[in-house]
């Protein structure tokens, strides 16, 4: 699993239509916060080792109704206690 954090800056008026879309339309989304300064929002995404991270920013992500812009962040391995001694996420 590839884990996937993507902060969105969406068009004026628009964030809350954003984080519903994210929340019900893509299945690989783990949490959608809102978030104060460059970027409105900031996505959790958990992909399968045969999603190709670039194309599901490009075809999911970006093509959401109201997204402007998106910053990727690509998560390499959890130190949370569900995660503690899992080893690290294949990339």
């Amino acid at each position: 699993m590839k884990t996937v954090f993507v902060m969105i800056k969406c068009e004026l008026g628009r964030t809350y239509d954003v984080a519903a879309h994210l929340a019900d339309e893509i299945p690989e989304v783990r949490s959608v916060y809102s978030t104060s300064g460059n970027y409105d929002l900031l996505a959790q995404f958990q992909l399968g080792t045969d999603q190709e991270i670039g194309r599901f920013i490009t075809q999911q992500v970006q093509t959401t109704p109201g997204v402007k812009d998106t910053y990727t962040i690509i998560g390499l391995n959890a130190f949370t206690e569900d995660n503690m001694g899992a080893g690290p996420d294949p990339i």
